[in-house]
């Protein structure tokens, strides 16, 4: 009872990939975790499936579709959030690359994961979503933003290596994006009923590791003030002890958001068991575009109109 399951065992892991499960922020949702693992004398990777425009950067390219970014790729993007926390880190002593990919299908990301794997020896994976969508199986009134999260699941979900989770941080920023709060619990019954459920692990503001979560937002915004991430900045405002529709971001005024205290939880889940759950995976498996991966979505989406899962409410 001491320790959440997933944490226990990425305690017997060596080399660690932690991977940001949908694009651009969602890898700082990673880095308390991140810290607390190099804190205990593990190698720590870090990747992301990037939003940014990689073509015409120089780097190494294990592949095709991965540029292998650090404090000293050129940044010249308006957006570039892997870039700026790589100089972030070497701000503190620390030279860490990140491994960006392009948007592509699973197949190209699969390949991807395949030669880091293979360049960088790492025993577990741990993806990291900032929200709850990647826990949508497909037939849910309201997916949020799902094509990235399942495209990496679909392209890790058949990689072989001994140990592979996802995590989730950030309980309720998802419904900005139409996700049911409901529908999330429903998911994580479902997934706790089929041995999924890893636990939860949650972040308070005097942890060193939350310290440098903050730190790192904090720099990296105050580069990109245009595209501060909502994800992270509503859990920030959570940490801090905001509640209710706190707006930490221009972004999002105008709309109605719930900061709230489970926001800065991880909730850990073995991969496989998510991946059962998705209706629409071995279409997914075989994408090669993400034109492809948007289109499995859609028309995944419009077959479900008639047996949707509808939201009911929480009861008070």
């Amino acid at each position: 009872m001491l320790e959440a399951p997933f944490i226990a065992r990425l305690r017997t892991a060596t080399s660690i990939l932690i991977a940001g499960a949908g694009g651009g922020f969602d890898i700082f949702c990673g880095i308390p975790l991140a810290e607390a693992l190099r804190g205990a004398g593990k190698t720590v990777h870090l990747s992301s499936l990037s939003f940014s425009v990689l073509d015409g950067l120089p780097g190494a390219r294990p592949t095709p579709a991965v540029l292998t970014v650090n404090a000293d790729t050129p940044n010249f993007r308006r957006y570039f959030p892997e870039q700026h926390l790589s100089r972030w880190y070497r701000e503190r002593g620390i030279e860490q690359s990140i491994h960006c990919f392009d948007r592509v299908g699973a197949v190209a990301l699969h390949e991807g994961y395949h030669a880091l794997q293979q360049e960088l020896g790492f025993d577990a994976i741990l993806m990291v979503d900032g929200g709850t969508d990647s826990l949508m199986r497909g037939d849910e009134d309201g997916l949020g933003t799902p094509a990235e999260d399942m495209a990496n699941i679909a392209a890790v979900e058949s990689l072989t290596v001994p140990m592979k989770m996802l995590a989730c941080l950030g309980f309720g920023v998802d419904r900005y994006h139409g996700v049911s709060n409901e529908l999330t619990l429903q998911a994580i019954a479902e997934l706790t009923a089929a041995g999924g459920f890893l636990g939860t692990c949650g972040l308070t503001p005097a942890h060193a590791e939350v310290q440098a979560y903050r730190e790192a937002c904090a720099w990296v915004f105050s580069q990109m003030p245009q595209d501060i991430s909502i994800v992270n900045s509503s859990i920030l405002a959570a940490l801090a002890g905001g509640y209710g529709d706190v707006h930490a971001s221009d972004r999002t005024r105008g709309s109605a958001l719930w900061v709230n205290p489970i926001m800065p939880i991880y909730w850990g889940f073995d991969l496989h068991s998510i991946a059962r759950r998705v209706q629409y995976l071995d279409d997914m498996r075989r994408t090669t575009t993400w034109d492809e991966v948007r289109g499995v979505i859609r028309d995944h989406y419009d077959s479900t109109a008639a047996s949707r899962r509808l939201r009911k409410g929480i009861p008070d």
